[in-house]
């Protein structure tokens, strides 16, 4: 009987790794830097050699290790394929196949947003559903979705990709995906400093906005502090982010909706702002969702990897 698996999240400058038992304990964690010189192509190599001295350091017994889950950045499709991710340097590669060949275990494999959600279903903030949305609010907006405990990858690994949804027609700016008008350009960490920035521009109320740097965290502080521009632009936040949650909410019926990401850290006063859109906006049959903020923070792209691998056991 396996006891250990391995999680790998693989990120744009650091690799995260995760020891863990068969029960979802984590028993070490460590990162690695991610290679991306000459087309990504140290970075499993890196990866396998990590996590074979940890095997050697931890003297633990090939057969008593489940395998290793990994979380990517990019389109992974249901094989272990990733069909380009820009940040590390990869084509299409199969990831399953190419780490299963260096390190003789079971390799599984999915987009980072989507494993982040699986973790978080696993060991966090939707600890007890098996359908839920994750919203992973930073830089950029990301998601999964997770429907009777498995992961929504679709055709290409593309599914889940809630950032993108359109939300605005005559947005003049481009979003990073080369669209206008998607979600991510409203309510990520970098949305809402635009937003916050625009309507300093257009009015001259008297906000603390104006006296230092505008931030997603700053606008939050200011919200807290009943600051007036600031409950505006929370408010025009949630709103785009309420209401693409509805529509999301109306096709796949979740239990749950976990928002994780940096701009999470501003805690529940968050959820006062995108619930009320939600709420108004949803297909009765979802209404009655429980919303919750991610728990894992970091952590939640290992575990979920893990999870993979735990999942195929079955």
């Amino acid at each position: 009987m396996s006891q250990y698996v391995f999680g790998v999240d693989i990120g744009g400058t650091t690799v995260k790794l995760g020891l863990f038992d068969t029960e979802g304990n984590l028993l070490d964690k460590w990162e690695i830097p991610t290679r991306t010189e000459e087309e990504g192509s140290h970075i499993l190599p890196d990866v396998a050699d990590s996590i074979k001295s940890k095997i050697s350091e931890k003297q633990i017994a090939i057969e008593d290790i489940a395998g290793a889950g990994v979380g990517a950045p990019g389109p992974i499709d249901g094989e272990g394929v990733v069909h380009k991710a820009v940040n590390l340097g990869w084509g299409t590669l199969s990831i399953k196949n190419t780490l299963e060949d260096l390190i003789h275990l079971p390799v599984m494999a999915g987009n980072d947003a989507n494993v982040a959600a699986l973790g978080e279903m696993w060991k966090g903030g939707g600890q007890g559903s098996r359908n839920l949305i994750l919203v992973t609010l930073g830089t950029g907006v990301g998601g999964g979705i997770i429907i009777d405990g498995k992961i929504l990858t679709g055709s290409t690994g593309a599914g889940g990709e809630i950032g993108h949804i359109h939300v605005q027609d005559g947005e003049t700016e481009t979003c990073g995906c080369g669209n206008r008008g998607c979600l991510e350009q409203y309510s990520s960490a970098t949305g809402i400093t635009r937003l916050a920035n625009k309507r300093l521009a257009e009015s001259d109320k008297q906000s603390v906005l104006r006296q230092g740097e505008v931030s997603a965290k700053t606008v939050f502080d200011a919200v807290k502090e009943k600051d007036e521009l600031a409950l505006e632009v929370a408010e025009e936040f949630g709103k785009y982010l309420g209401n693409a949650l509805a529509v999301i909410a109306t096709v796949v019926n979740p239990e749950a909706i976990v928002i994780g990401g940096g701009v999470s850290k501003a805690g529940e006063i968050l959820l006062d702002y995108i619930k009320p859109y939600y709420e108004k906006n949803v297909f009765q049959g979802s209404r009655d969702v429980k919303f919750a903020l991610a728990t894992l923070g970091n952590d939640a792209g290992i575990y979920g990897a893990a999870k993979l691998v735990m999942d195929l056991k079955k």
